[in-house]
């Protein structure tokens, strides 16, 4: 799995506008990379205001130069964001996604915006922190995919090694889905809901010619395989703990009956702890 990217100018300049920056403001980037979101941010507020961290040394030094070359020197730090952030900033923006705000939004002054995306899902939440410490904000009706932090070299095992044990195991339950195979990954506001109601779920896909087959897998041992002829219902195998795939199609079947998901456009609020609390209408939820 990549541990980092170059992300897309036009979705750098997307997430610095829902940071709604203005002269004087301190930034924190976080996610580094290669160096080219903070030129940017460099270029609007100037080096003296842009603080940018990344986990990796080797990107963080590679940036360092990067940015020297084009005579720009802003603060660039290695520090694990899954931790807390040294100093205190105005606007905190980040190129990755989060799994728990509480570091972040500790490093936040009272009156400051936080923006992000969050691990394994595809939503930009902005965020305004309030006297009490805690903050309140939206779920963008914009969405993006960044990958997840981590907090060494390389990324945790997770459940991905789950994928080889059950590719083509009989399920403890076979049933019949209600809808086409697709590939979740792709489908950003399904894998969203369902990481909120399945918090760390997994997901694969493959195609061979009209054949459509789908994994999901969790770390407790739960898994689901789906698979089917094009747009046929499809064959599904589970096992485990839970039903990884009725959980899907439960939320599938809401989007169908209600024409979307109440994910995006709902309100947010973060606790000191670092969980997000999402509310719309009568429905909430929590991650983190």
């Amino acid at each position: 799995m990549p541990t980092s990217s170059s992300t897309m100018p036009g979705l750098v300049v997307r997430m610095l506008r829902h940071g709604l920056l203005y002269d004087g403001a301190d930034l924190a980037l976080i996610g580094t990379g290669t160096g080219a979101s903070t030129a940017l941010a460099a270029h609007r507020l100037g080096d003296a205001r842009v603080t940018s961290f990344d986990v990796d040394p080797y990107l963080t030094e590679a940036a360092k130069a990067r940015l020297a070359s084009i005579g720009s020197a802003p603060r660039v730090i290695t520090c694990d964001a899954t931790g807390p952030l040294p100093g205190d900033f105005d606007r905190i923006v980040s190129m990755v996604a989060l799994g728990n705000l509480a570091g972040p939004l500790a490093a936040l002054r009272p009156g400051g915006r936080l923006v992000t995306t969050l691990r394994r899902m595809q939503v930009i939440v902005t965020a305004d922190k309030d006297a009490d410490g805690t903050a309140r904000g939206v779920v963008e009706w914009d969405r993006a995919g960044f990958m997840g932090t981590r907090t060494g070299a390389d990324y945790e095992p997770g459940a991905g090694k789950l994928f080889a044990d059950v590719r083509d195991r009989e399920g403890e339950q076979v049933t019949q889905g209600r809808y086409p195979v697709l590939d979740v990954t792709e489908a950003w506001a399904l894998r969203s809901m369902l990481e909120l109601a399945v918090p760390g779920v997994e997901a694969h896909y493959e195609e061979r010619g009209e054949q459509r087959t789908a994994w999901l897998v969790h770390v407790d041992g739960s898994w689901a395989r789906a698979s089917a002829t094009w747009i046929d219902p499809p064959t599904v195998h589970q096992g485990g703990p839970r039903r990884l795939w009725t959980t899907l199609e439960r939320i599938r079947h809401r989007l169908n009956a209600e024409g979307e998901l109440p994910l995006y456009g709902s309100r947010v609020h973060i606790t000191p702890d670092g969980v997000c609390h999402f509310t719309r209408g009568k429905w909430t939820a929590a991650y983190g």
